[in-house]
């Protein structure tokens, strides 16, 4: 089914900030997730999924990584002639400045937005790995004749984001009736899920009138204020949902998938997450190694111990190495008799021979890309 109506826009490197460490060569959307996945590939695939097949990514910065990522678009269907993936760079044209907030990014493509023939937008990040059906999403929004309808989840607010986020108080008939920036009150909230549909033509007039007045943020600075002239209904979302905020959400939610049932739930079936494909070979497991609880990703070489890990692709670790409780990303080697527990490799990290690296649950130590230790 190709939905012709819906127009995707998907924010990369929204929420950078929450974990420069991984951000440091990279966007939010290119961070490596769940052994195999970008964060991107959620939301897009959601978007592809929905027989959306016009998506612009507008970057603002350290987006090389995500363009090799992403390619053309052919692993998600989106190498067309018309409409497909199309990535915006900073200072694409004439007057750009770098955004901070999504105003200021949608002010440098409004040319663009007005040129297309969608009826409506949907705006998402990419701090989210979720399972989010946008039919059912487009629907409820087309059904309700809401000017805006904004996804949230029933949740505790995060210490790390309690100065970055928006709740809503929503009433019976499923309005938004009230916006709070950076909510910290202690209990269960309806936490903005980061994702907004609209008309396209009424998002095109408030970002022009957003400029006139050196507006910034979407939620904070329109939405918020309009609530009693827009009709802004929420969209709860109940599905499987994996945040990150910060290097421990970003350690937990990947141990969280080594429970088949998170993992099933993120990976449904009918709604399958595509990535880039790489011509791997097989994991090899040697013959006296021992793995229990782990996700592998192919290209793997296993001949040591392997305990509740998460490996990337072309992760090797060597005979008499001792790994438990870590998330490896690609290209990790770890020689010989190595120890580790509780760690956060990037890419390309080589871990020499004999050495033994343990943090805690609570404080997973991460080692920087390229790094040999």
């Amino acid at each position: 089914m190709v939905n012709m109506n819906a127009l995707g826009i998907i924010f990369p490197n929204t929420y950078d900030e929450l974990v420069p460490e991984l951000v440091h060569r990279r966007t939010m959307a290119s961070v490596p997730f769940g052994s195999r996945y970008r964060m991107v590939d959620f939301s897009l695939s959601a978007m592809v999924n929905a027989g959306i097949v016009n998506v612009t990514l507008l970057a603002k910065k350290n987006y090389y990584s995500l363009m090799d990522h992403l390619g053309n678009g052919r692993e998600w269907d989106l190498s067309r002639k018309r409409g497909g993936l199309n990535l915006v760079p900073p200072f694409a044209q004439e007057n750009t400045k770098i955004y901070h907030g999504r105003v200021e990014a949608l002010g440098s493509i409004l040319n663009f937005l007005r040129s297309q023939k969608e009826k409506y937008v949907i705006l998402s990040d990419c701090n989210i790995a979720h399972d989010l059906d946008f039919s059912d999403l487009m629907e409820k929004h087309i059904a309700s004749g809401a000017n805006v309808t904004m996804v949230y989840e029933r949740a505790e607010i995060p210490l790390p984001i309690q100065t970055e986020n928006y709740t809503f108080t929503v009433n019976d008939e499923g309005r938004i009736t009230e916006l709070r920036t950076n909510d910290y009150r202690p209990g269960v909230q309806n936490l903005s899920m980061n994702v907004i549909v609209m008309d396209r033509e009424e998002l095109v007039e408030m970002v022009r009138d957003a400029q006139v007045h050196n507006l910034v943020y979407l939620e904070r600075d329109i939405i918020a204020p309009s609530l009693k002239i827009l009709h802004v209904n929420g969209y709860e979302y109940k599905g499987y949902r994996a945040r990150i905020y910060d290097m421990k959400s970003y350690f937990d939610e990947n141990m969280r998938l080594l429970d088949p049932k998170n993992m099933a739930a993120l990976f449904p079936k009918e709604r399958p997450v595509y990535t880039k494909v790489r011509d791997e070979a097989p994991v090899r497991y040697a013959m006296d190694c021992k793995v229990n609880n782990c996700i592998v990703a192919d290209g793997c070489v296993i001949e040591g111990e392997v305990e509740n890990c998460v490996l990337f692709r072309g992760v090797k670790i060597a005979k008499g190495a001792k790994v438990h409780n870590c998330v490896l990303m690609q290209g990790t080697t770890v020689d010989q008799n190595v120890e580790l527990d509780y760690i956060v490799t990037d890419k390309n990290v080589h871990v020499t021979m004999g050495r033994r690296l343990l943090g805690n649950s609570n404080f997973p130590v991460y080692i920087e890309k390229g790094t040999e230790v």
